[in-house]
């Protein structure tokens, strides 16, 4: 059991000062002051820091991504290091552009490395490609069977895609609705959205013209469609924005004129970031995507753009928890919930984690890394 004194509790919303009691996993008490006489418990002062729910990402390209340079330009690998120091407590995995040499057996073996490690890890089935890329040969199977799968991934209005007509976007969603039924699962067909000047207009005529729910399609990569994002959340659906430097500035649009709680952010960790010529047939450059851009958006938010925590730390905490139907397990810190907390020092710069109530950093310093990492 470890005891955390004197924090600055957000749940995200602003709730004072509070003890907070973590054992078995979860919080098991929240109070102004807690005082124990059992013994074995550590208690850890967490005066002067805020203390918030565990980020979620619902963007990561865990085994890496890239490749469209050739075989070098293949990113690399999550480390569990990289997941800790960006305050990462729950994430999802996925596959990028090569569906091919990157394939959901390593993804999944991944997927429960990183639970075994002790973080919470989900992954999608499939990639870029239409027909889908799966382990069972059936998206419907891999979300029933396979315990991390969560959804299926797709790639729409992107050079890199396939294209997919209405009937097969019908069909694919319609599927992973149905699996994520039957799984009891929240059944999302994630959709990378490239640059294409439709954006996400297949998926919103979808919307307006079938019964399919609109919570099952989940857009990512919105930045680059901001006013597409917002029709969409006033549809009731979720879009997701990739955190970038331009991030911050595009908020309080999103507060003014979107369904703020219907708008999640997610990293793109690991994926490649490649940078095309005019005409977008050779490649001229290549990044990386970073986990830390996650938590880094939301502290531009509050130090550069004067936008409140409580009002930023939705994005990356209770919105992405209950559009993949975790909340209030995850994104949230109230009795009950998993222990899975991040500590921001005074100029908000994450200077602990605990996960699952395991701590996993503190004072700055790395407690936890990987099997084999230094």
């Amino acid at each position: 059991m470890l005891l955390l004194k004197n924090a600055e509790v957000y749940g995200p919303e602003r709730l004072g000062k509070r003890d907070v009691l973590l054992g078995g996993g979860q919080v098991l008490a929240m109070e102004e002051e807690l005082t124990l006489t059992l013994p074995g418990v550590e208690t850890y002062d967490a005066k002067g820091r805020a203390l918030v729910p565990g980020f979620l990402d619902q963007h990561v390209h865990s085994i890496g991504g890239g490749g469209e340079g050739g075989p070098h330009t293949r990113t690399p690998e999550l480390l569990l290091s990289d997941v800790i120091k960006a305050g990462v407590t729950t994430l999802v995995g996925l596959l990028g552009t090569d569906g091919i040499t990157r394939t959901m057996e390593a993804l999944i073996a991944k997927t429960k490395a990183l639970n075994n490690e002790g973080v919470t890890a989900f992954c999608l089935t499939s990639a870029y490609q239409y027909p889908p890329v799966t382990l069972t040969g059936s998206v419907m199977r891999d979300i029933m069977y396979i315990q991390e799968v969560i959804g299926c991934k797709l790639a729409i209005a992107d050079h890199r895609g396939s294209h997919p007509n209405r009937e097969e976007l019908i069909r694919l969603v319609s599927d992973v609705r149905m699996a994520g039924l039957l799984a009891g699962k929240p059944g999302v067909l994630h959709i990378h959205t490239g640059a294409a000047p439709e954006g996400i207009e297949p998926i919103m005529e979808i919307v307006r013209t079938t019964d399919i729910p609109p919570c099952h399609f989940r857009p990512t990569h919105l930045g680059r469609h901001l006013d597409q994002a917002i029709a969409f959340t006033h549809m009731g659906g979720y879009a997701d924005i990739t955190t970038k430097d331009d991030t911050p500035s595009q908020v309080h649009q999103l507060l003014e004129e979107a369904v703020a709680d219907h708008i999640t952010m997610s990293s793109d960790s690991n994926g490649s970031m490649p940078k095309w010529d005019s005409k977008r047939e050779r490649i001229v450059g290549m990044g990386v995507g970073r986990m830390t851009n996650l938590y880094r958006a939301v502290r531009r938010m509050v130090t550069e753009e004067g936008i409140p925590l409580e009002t930023a730390l939705p994005f990356i905490t209770s919105n992405v928890a209950r559009a993949l139907e975790l909340y209030p397990r995850k994104g949230a810190v109230q009795v009950g919930s998993d222990a899975d907390l991040v500590l921001l020092d005074q100029d908000l710069s994450i200077c602990g984690v605990f996960a699952k109530g395991r701590p996993m950093m503190w004072e700055k310093e790395l407690l936890a890394k990987g099997t084999f990492e230094e």
